[in-house]
């Protein structure tokens, strides 16, 4: 849209705040490379842009409400509100705050305050009155206020609520477009009465579907929080790149065929009409489909950075790296860079470098009742045991040697060393594979399948 990109703190439902929340939302988003122009970090014309930091803001406009008539004390207190609901609920009704305090007398205000009651303030809904949102997304939605009852404007501790805030923000930071989840579509019609009450003119407004799991349930934000659903994947070993190339195209489609675009292609090709109204479906196999994509193309050298945290984790190598070590290390990740799908990935898949013990899958355990697999293993641990250069050049050289004298090729040949050798019958390149384990532990392994079986 060629505008200014604002990051707000929408922190006045003071009971779900987390601590330092949103510090972590604004590092991860840097981490997935979105940049904004104006926030509570940065500052900018429109601040404060922390939402608790803007009280003084609210109750200006909170006080013209109340003065116009549109807004007024209720004096109800929690218990008679959560009463009154339950009754409402019991005779199968929706449940809608009472208007009984709307016309309180003079009189009665002294009283309840006399008692040590403290008011919230309520917005007075227009009585029969269609509001309709035309969304971008979903076309004309109407709502009819016979349906609404009078809602919170300002709770008692003098907090205003969401729907007000965001209205008064919206506002005075010259936001054109909201754009949010299809959850707060029902928001909306509340809003443009604030809207249409201060006499301002309303945003565009575009409500987003849901993105469904895979079992084709909503994906909670209580359950699974963006800032741990970011953690999560950044410490799985994901690139930031693949994650807003996943995430973007849950309800959007620039068309065509073509899935990988760079941050600045989406900025390019982004437009609200081609936002779907159905849900998406988050799709794992999709996401490490991509983040496999963009591993493969990255520098080998950052990749082995990301992968070496997991192996130190998982106990594999130690937390400081001699540069040889480092070196090792590097190889074995080039060796798995196109297979990981992310980085984590890497112990499984790397364990054989550094487990003692090997491991025998299945297929493997096949193999090793192979009749030829005794003269094969033999052969190579004579030819293996008589090298003076151990490379992978002198690797090939001996598999060359052990099919002339065995008469075994392809898989009767390649097999067997492979099981003995890793445990498992299918892996990376043969030659680099043995190469990286170094000769003493592959002979020791082979010796240890010839004299012991498994």
């Amino acid at each position: 849209m060629g505008g200014e990109f604002i990051v707000r703190i929408e922190d006045t439902d003071q009971t779900r705040n987390v601590e330092n929340a949103d510090e972590e939302q604004m590092k991860n988003l840097k981490w997935l490379g979105i940049q904004w122009d104006e926030g509570a970090d940065i500052g900018g014309p429109y601040g404060p842009y922390r939402q608790m930091d803007r009280l003084d803001i609210y109750r200006k406009y909170i006080d013209q409400l109340l003065a116009e008539g549109k807004a007024y004390y209720c004096y109800a207190t929690k218990e008679e509100l959560d009463a009154e609901r339950e009754e409402q609920i019991a005779r199968g009704e929706t449940p809608r705050i009472s208007e009984k305090h709307r016309n309180v007398t003079p009189e009665q205000r002294e009283q309840y305050e006399r008692e040590g009651r403290v008011p919230s303030v309520h917005f007075k809904v227009p009585d029969d009155k269609v509001y309709v949102v035309n969304d971008l997304i979903r076309g004309q939605v109407t709502f009819e206020t016979k349906e609404m009852g009078d809602f919170v404007i300002c709770r008692p501790d003098g907090i205003p609520t969401y729907n007000f805030a965001v209205v008064i923000d919206d506002h005075l930071m010259e936001i054109s477009h909201v754009i949010r989840g299809e959850e707060h579509l029902s928001n909306t019609p509340r809003q443009l009465m604030i809207y249409e009450a201060l006499g301002w003119e309303p945003p565009q407004f575009a409500h987003l579907a849901l993105i469904l799991n895979q079992e084709g349930k909503k994906m909670s934000k209580r359950d699974e929080s963006i800032i741990q659903f970011i953690e999560q994947y950044r410490e799985l070993g994901f690139l930031p790149e693949a994650i807003v190339n996943f995430m973007v195209l849950l309800g959007w489609s620039p068309g065509g065929e073509e899935e990988i675009f760079a941050m600045e292609d989406i900025i390019k090709l982004f437009s609200l009409d081609r936002v779907s109204k159905s849900p998406a479906v988050f799709d794992t196999a999709k996401m490490n489909w991509m983040n496999n994509y963009y591993l493969k193309r990255q520098p080998l050298d950052l990749i082995t950075d990301m992968c070496i945290p997991h192996l130190q984790k998982a106990g594999f190598i130690e937390e400081t790296l001699s540069e040889e070590k480092r070196a090792w290390v590097r190889e074995i990740v080039a060796l798995y860079q196109e297979q990981m799908s992310y980085c984590a990935q890497i112990v499984p898949l790397a364990a054989l470098f550094f487990l003692d013990e090997v491991v025998y899958d299945e297929e493997a355990k096949a193999v090793l009742k192979e009749p030829q697999l005794p003269e094969v293993l033999e052969s190579f641990v004579k030819h293996l045991s008589a090298l003076n250069e151990y490379n992978t050049d002198t690797i090939k050289a001996v598999l060359k040697e052990v099919q002339k004298e065995t008469g075994h090729k392809g898989k009767a040949l390649f097999m067997p060393v492979r099981v003995a050798s890793t445990g498992q019958a299918h892996g990376r390149d043969l030659a680099v594979t043995l190469y990286l384990l170094g000769k003493d532990k592959v002979l020791e392994r082979v010796k240890r399948v010839l004299t012991h079986g498994e």
